[in-house]
Protein backbone atom coordinates (compact mmCIF):
# COMPACT_ATOMS: atom_id res chain seq x y z
CA UNK A 1 0.00 0.00 0.00
CA UNK A 2 2.81 2.38 0.77
CA UNK A 3 4.45 1.56 -2.88
CA UNK A 4 1.44 2.26 -4.41
CA UNK A 5 0.84 5.67 -2.57
CA UNK A 6 4.45 6.20 -3.09
CA UNK A 7 4.20 5.92 -7.02
CA UNK A 8 0.81 7.54 -6.96
CA UNK A 9 2.67 10.60 -5.69
CA UNK A 10 5.71 10.56 -7.69
CA UNK A 11 3.62 9.97 -10.65
CA UNK A 12 1.35 13.47 -9.55
CA UNK A 13 4.39 15.46 -9.03
CA UNK A 14 6.09 14.24 -12.26
CA UNK A 15 2.84 16.02 -13.85
CA UNK A 16 3.43 19.65 -12.48
CA UNK A 17 6.44 20.04 -14.57
CA UNK A 18 5.54 18.59 -17.84
CA UNK A 19 2.59 20.53 -17.77
CA UNK A 20 4.63 23.63 -17.04
CA UNK A 21 6.17 22.47 -20.50
CA UNK A 22 3.27 22.61 -22.22
CA UNK A 23 1.80 25.52 -21.12
CA UNK A 24 5.07 27.50 -21.76
CA UNK A 25 5.28 26.06 -25.59
CA UNK A 26 1.08 26.48 -25.97
CA UNK A 27 1.70 30.12 -24.83
CA UNK A 28 4.25 30.87 -26.98
CA UNK A 29 1.92 29.29 -30.19
CA UNK A 30 -0.67 31.32 -29.07
CA UNK A 31 1.31 34.15 -28.45
CA UNK A 32 2.82 34.20 -32.35
CA UNK A 33 -0.98 34.22 -33.58
CA UNK A 34 -1.34 38.46 -33.33
CA UNK A 35 2.16 38.97 -35.17
CA UNK A 36 1.05 37.00 -38.14
CA UNK A 37 -2.57 37.72 -37.98
CA UNK A 38 -1.39 41.51 -37.88
CA UNK A 39 0.73 41.01 -41.14
CA UNK A 40 -2.15 39.84 -42.66
CA UNK A 41 -4.65 42.40 -41.71
CA UNK A 42 -1.92 44.77 -42.76
CA UNK A 43 -2.09 43.06 -46.45
CA UNK A 44 -6.18 43.14 -46.74
CA UNK A 45 -7.38 40.44 -44.98
CA UNK A 46 -10.82 40.30 -42.85
CA UNK A 47 -10.43 39.12 -38.94
CA UNK A 48 -12.72 36.64 -40.16
CA UNK A 49 -10.70 35.15 -42.90
CA UNK A 50 -7.95 34.83 -40.93
CA UNK A 51 -9.18 33.17 -37.95
CA UNK A 52 -10.91 30.73 -39.96
CA UNK A 53 -8.76 29.63 -42.23
CA UNK A 54 -6.42 29.24 -38.74
CA UNK A 55 -9.18 27.06 -37.24
CA UNK A 56 -9.74 24.76 -40.73
CA UNK A 57 -5.94 24.27 -40.94
CA UNK A 58 -5.28 22.95 -37.61
CA UNK A 59 -8.65 20.73 -38.20
CA UNK A 60 -7.43 18.92 -41.18
CA UNK A 61 -4.12 19.17 -39.77
CA UNK A 62 -5.31 16.91 -36.17
CA UNK A 63 -7.86 15.09 -37.74
CA UNK A 64 -6.19 11.92 -38.54
CA UNK A 65 -3.96 11.85 -35.07
CA UNK A 66 -7.33 12.38 -33.26
CA UNK A 67 -8.63 9.08 -35.51
CA UNK A 68 -5.57 7.11 -34.59
CA UNK A 69 -5.77 8.56 -30.30
CA UNK A 70 -9.54 7.79 -30.79
CA UNK A 71 -8.41 3.85 -31.50
CA UNK A 72 -12.22 3.25 -32.99
CA UNK A 73 -13.56 3.95 -29.75
CA UNK A 74 -16.49 6.06 -31.58
CA UNK A 75 -18.84 5.36 -28.83
CA UNK A 76 -16.58 7.76 -26.32
CA UNK A 77 -16.60 10.35 -29.03
CA UNK A 78 -20.37 10.18 -29.30
CA UNK A 79 -20.95 9.74 -25.72
CA UNK A 80 -19.17 13.66 -24.98
CA UNK A 81 -20.65 14.88 -28.19
CA UNK A 82 -22.10 17.70 -25.98
CA UNK A 83 -18.63 18.56 -24.77
CA UNK A 84 -16.63 18.44 -28.06
CA UNK A 85 -19.61 20.55 -29.88
CA UNK A 86 -19.84 22.83 -26.50
CA UNK A 87 -15.55 23.35 -26.87
CA UNK A 88 -16.23 24.19 -30.61
CA UNK A 89 -18.72 26.74 -30.22
CA UNK A 90 -17.96 28.52 -27.13
CA UNK A 91 -14.18 28.23 -26.19
CA UNK A 92 -12.74 28.08 -29.98
CA UNK A 93 -15.55 29.51 -32.48
CA UNK A 94 -17.29 31.88 -30.02
CA UNK A 95 -13.83 33.45 -28.09
CA UNK A 96 -12.18 33.94 -31.51
CA UNK A 97 -15.44 35.57 -33.01
CA UNK A 98 -16.06 37.70 -29.88
CA UNK A 99 -12.76 38.73 -29.54
CA UNK A 100 -12.30 40.27 -33.07
CA UNK A 101 -15.48 42.18 -32.43
CA UNK A 102 -14.46 43.87 -29.36
CA UNK A 103 -11.22 45.18 -31.43
CA UNK A 104 -13.47 46.27 -33.66
CA UNK A 105 -15.05 48.22 -31.24
CA UNK A 106 -12.24 49.39 -28.95
CA UNK A 107 -8.35 49.62 -28.65
CA UNK A 108 -6.63 46.18 -28.38
CA UNK A 109 -5.23 46.01 -25.33
CA UNK A 110 -8.23 47.15 -23.59
CA UNK A 111 -10.33 44.19 -25.27
CA UNK A 112 -7.11 42.20 -24.53
CA UNK A 113 -6.73 42.82 -20.89
CA UNK A 114 -10.75 42.25 -20.24
CA UNK A 115 -10.31 39.31 -21.98
CA UNK A 116 -7.56 37.88 -20.13
CA UNK A 117 -9.27 38.55 -16.68
CA UNK A 118 -10.65 34.51 -17.84
CA UNK A 119 -8.27 33.66 -14.99
CA UNK A 120 -10.69 35.34 -12.27
CA UNK A 121 -13.51 33.84 -13.95
CA UNK A 122 -11.94 30.48 -13.28
CA UNK A 123 -11.47 30.94 -9.67
CA UNK A 124 -14.99 32.30 -9.68
CA UNK A 125 -16.62 29.21 -11.50
CA UNK A 126 -14.59 26.65 -9.15
CA UNK A 127 -15.48 28.04 -5.96
CA UNK A 128 -18.99 28.29 -7.05
CA UNK A 129 -19.45 24.71 -8.97
CA UNK A 130 -16.60 22.65 -6.96
CA UNK A 131 -16.58 24.84 -3.77
CA UNK A 132 -12.84 24.84 -4.29
CA UNK A 133 -12.15 28.05 -2.49
CA UNK A 134 -9.16 30.24 -3.37
CA UNK A 135 -6.32 30.86 -0.37
CA UNK A 136 -5.07 33.95 -0.04
CA UNK A 137 -2.13 33.38 -1.78
CA UNK A 138 -4.09 31.93 -5.16
CA UNK A 139 -6.23 35.63 -4.42
CA UNK A 140 -2.66 37.68 -3.89
CA UNK A 141 -1.45 35.88 -7.46
CA UNK A 142 -4.54 37.51 -9.24
CA UNK A 143 -4.06 40.89 -8.53
CA UNK A 144 -0.17 41.35 -8.94
CA UNK A 145 -0.90 39.03 -12.53
CA UNK A 146 -3.60 41.62 -12.97
CA UNK A 147 -1.49 44.67 -12.31
CA UNK A 148 1.35 43.02 -14.52
CA UNK A 149 -1.14 43.06 -17.45
CA UNK A 150 -1.87 46.38 -17.03
CA UNK A 151 1.83 47.52 -17.18
CA UNK A 152 2.38 45.37 -19.89
CA UNK A 153 -0.82 46.71 -22.04
CA UNK A 154 0.58 50.39 -20.91
CA UNK A 155 -2.88 50.87 -19.86
CA UNK A 156 -2.12 53.04 -17.07
CA UNK A 157 -2.11 56.21 -19.16
CA UNK A 158 -5.67 56.11 -19.83
CA UNK A 159 -8.05 54.58 -22.43
CA UNK A 160 -11.39 55.06 -24.25
CA UNK A 161 -13.69 52.12 -23.40
CA UNK A 162 -16.70 51.40 -25.51
CA UNK A 163 -19.54 49.69 -23.92
CA UNK A 164 -20.17 47.32 -26.72
CA UNK A 165 -16.82 46.42 -27.34
CA UNK A 166 -16.83 45.59 -23.61
CA UNK A 167 -19.48 43.46 -23.67
CA UNK A 168 -17.85 41.75 -26.55
CA UNK A 169 -14.87 41.16 -24.87
CA UNK A 170 -16.55 39.44 -21.84
CA UNK A 171 -17.76 37.27 -24.03
CA UNK A 172 -14.47 36.39 -25.03
CA UNK A 173 -13.30 36.13 -21.60
CA UNK A 174 -15.74 33.81 -20.88
CA UNK A 175 -14.52 31.43 -24.09
CA UNK A 176 -11.56 31.89 -22.79
CA UNK A 177 -12.79 30.80 -18.99
CA UNK A 178 -14.94 27.74 -20.79
CA UNK A 179 -11.24 26.89 -22.73
CA UNK A 180 -9.34 25.94 -19.35
CA UNK A 181 -12.56 24.51 -17.57
CA UNK A 182 -13.39 22.55 -20.25
CA UNK A 183 -9.87 21.25 -21.10
CA UNK A 184 -8.88 19.92 -17.36
CA UNK A 185 -11.72 17.23 -17.27
CA UNK A 186 -9.95 13.72 -17.74
CA UNK A 187 -12.96 11.81 -15.96
CA UNK A 188 -14.99 11.74 -19.72
CA UNK A 189 -11.79 9.42 -21.25
CA UNK A 190 -11.86 11.64 -23.91
CA UNK A 191 -8.32 12.19 -25.42
CA UNK A 192 -6.95 15.72 -25.54
CA UNK A 193 -5.70 14.88 -28.66
CA UNK A 194 -9.43 14.09 -29.51
CA UNK A 195 -11.15 17.01 -27.69
CA UNK A 196 -9.02 19.58 -29.69
CA UNK A 197 -9.53 17.69 -32.94
CA UNK A 198 -13.21 17.69 -32.50
CA UNK A 199 -13.99 21.54 -31.20
CA UNK A 200 -11.50 22.50 -34.13
CA UNK A 201 -13.91 21.02 -36.55
CA UNK A 202 -17.03 22.49 -34.82
CA UNK A 203 -15.46 26.01 -35.13
CA UNK A 204 -14.33 25.30 -38.44
CA UNK A 205 -17.85 24.50 -39.64
CA UNK A 206 -20.03 27.46 -37.44
CA UNK A 207 -16.76 29.96 -39.00
CA UNK A 208 -17.56 28.59 -42.75
CA UNK A 209 -21.10 28.93 -42.26
CA UNK A 210 -20.75 32.42 -40.89
CA UNK A 211 -19.25 33.62 -43.63
CA UNK A 212 -21.11 31.98 -46.27
CA UNK A 213 -24.13 33.65 -44.61
CA UNK A 214 -22.79 37.12 -44.54
CA UNK A 215 -22.90 37.02 -40.96
CA UNK A 216 -19.04 38.51 -40.80
CA UNK A 217 -17.05 39.72 -43.94
CA UNK A 218 -14.45 38.01 -45.94
CA UNK A 219 -11.56 39.07 -47.77
CA UNK A 220 -8.90 36.81 -48.50
CA UNK A 221 -5.88 38.72 -51.00
CA UNK A 222 -3.40 36.07 -52.29
CA UNK A 223 -1.13 39.26 -51.99
CA UNK A 224 2.51 38.84 -50.42
CA UNK A 225 2.57 39.70 -46.36
CA UNK A 226 5.53 42.31 -45.26
CA UNK A 227 6.92 41.75 -41.90
CA UNK A 228 10.16 43.31 -40.37
CA UNK A 229 13.18 42.62 -43.45
CA UNK A 230 11.32 40.00 -45.38
CA UNK A 231 8.11 39.65 -47.43
CA UNK A 232 6.66 36.27 -47.73
CA UNK A 233 3.63 34.64 -49.75
CA UNK A 234 0.34 34.78 -48.49
CA UNK A 235 0.14 31.05 -47.50
CA UNK A 236 2.98 31.53 -45.37
CA UNK A 237 1.62 33.00 -42.42
CA UNK A 238 -1.74 31.25 -43.03
CA UNK A 239 0.15 27.85 -42.45
CA UNK A 240 1.96 28.80 -39.53
CA UNK A 241 -1.49 30.26 -37.95
CA UNK A 242 -3.25 27.57 -38.58
CA UNK A 243 -0.43 24.28 -37.51
CA UNK A 244 1.94 26.75 -34.58
CA UNK A 245 -0.93 28.56 -33.82
CA UNK A 246 -3.80 26.51 -33.46
CA UNK A 247 -3.16 22.82 -34.02
CA UNK A 248 0.09 22.79 -32.03
CA UNK A 249 -1.55 25.64 -29.57
CA UNK A 250 -4.62 24.18 -28.51
CA UNK A 251 -3.17 20.49 -27.83
CA UNK A 252 -0.39 21.33 -25.94
CA UNK A 253 -2.90 23.83 -24.07
CA UNK A 254 -5.60 21.11 -22.95
CA UNK A 255 -2.14 18.52 -22.02
CA UNK A 256 -0.93 21.71 -20.06
CA UNK A 257 -4.48 21.90 -17.84
CA UNK A 258 -5.00 18.41 -17.64
CA UNK A 259 -1.91 17.99 -15.54
CA UNK A 260 -1.83 21.94 -13.88
CA UNK A 261 -5.77 22.03 -13.29
CA UNK A 262 -7.79 24.71 -15.06
CA UNK A 263 -6.97 27.10 -12.02
CA UNK A 264 -3.17 27.44 -12.47
CA UNK A 265 -2.75 26.43 -16.23
CA UNK A 266 -5.08 29.88 -16.73
CA UNK A 267 -2.52 31.51 -14.79
CA UNK A 268 0.64 30.19 -16.43
CA UNK A 269 -1.33 31.14 -20.13
CA UNK A 270 -1.06 34.82 -19.28
CA UNK A 271 2.22 34.63 -20.27
CA UNK A 272 0.59 34.81 -24.02
CA UNK A 273 0.82 38.27 -23.67
CA UNK A 274 4.78 38.28 -23.05
CA UNK A 275 5.26 35.82 -25.99
CA UNK A 276 2.71 37.92 -28.40
CA UNK A 277 4.81 40.95 -27.06
CA UNK A 278 8.33 39.40 -28.34
CA UNK A 279 6.74 38.01 -31.81
CA UNK A 280 5.42 41.36 -32.50
CA UNK A 281 9.03 42.75 -31.73
CA UNK A 282 10.75 40.45 -33.84
CA UNK A 283 8.54 40.29 -36.75
CA UNK A 284 6.34 43.70 -36.74
CA UNK A 285 9.41 45.82 -35.01
CA UNK A 286 7.47 46.87 -31.91
CA UNK A 287 9.57 47.39 -29.19
CA UNK A 288 8.51 46.75 -25.48
CA UNK A 289 8.82 49.81 -23.21
CA UNK A 290 10.53 49.90 -19.63
CA UNK A 291 7.27 49.56 -17.67
CA UNK A 292 5.85 46.93 -20.16
CA UNK A 293 9.08 44.94 -19.04
CA UNK A 294 7.94 45.51 -15.69
CA UNK A 295 4.40 44.06 -16.01
CA UNK A 296 5.99 41.17 -17.61
CA UNK A 297 8.43 40.16 -14.22
CA UNK A 298 4.74 40.69 -12.28
CA UNK A 299 2.69 38.37 -14.19
CA UNK A 300 5.66 35.71 -13.67
CA UNK A 301 5.61 36.73 -10.14
CA UNK A 302 1.34 36.02 -9.86
CA UNK A 303 1.94 32.83 -12.17
CA UNK A 304 4.46 31.73 -8.86
CA UNK A 305 2.59 32.99 -6.06
CA UNK A 306 -0.73 31.16 -7.60
CA UNK A 307 1.38 28.11 -7.76
CA UNK A 308 2.72 28.35 -4.39
CA UNK A 309 -1.06 29.07 -3.49
CA UNK A 310 -2.66 26.36 -4.70
CA UNK A 311 -0.27 22.73 -4.13
CA UNK A 312 -2.82 20.43 -3.75
CA UNK A 313 -4.77 21.35 -6.37
CA UNK A 314 -1.90 21.56 -8.84
CA UNK A 315 -0.30 17.90 -8.00
CA UNK A 316 -3.31 16.38 -7.94
CA UNK A 317 -3.80 14.45 -11.48
CA UNK A 318 -6.97 15.12 -13.33
CA UNK A 319 -8.17 17.92 -10.75
CA UNK A 320 -11.04 20.17 -12.32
Amino acid sequence: MMTMTHDVEATARSRVPQGLAFAALSAISFGLSGALAKGLLEAGWTPAAAVTLRIVIAAVVLLVPATIALRGRWALLRDNARLVVSYGVVAVAGCQFAYFNAVDHMQVGVALLIEYTAPVAVIGWLWFRHHQRPGRLTVLGAVVAAVGLVLVLELVSGASVSLVGVLWALGAMVGVAAYFVMSADEDNGLPGLVLAAGGLVVAAIVLLLAALLGIVPWAAPRTSVSFVDTTVPWWVPVLALGVVTAALAYVTGIAATRRLGSRLASFVALNEVLAALVFAWLLLGELPGGIQVVGGLLILAGVVVVKLGEPEIAATPGSP
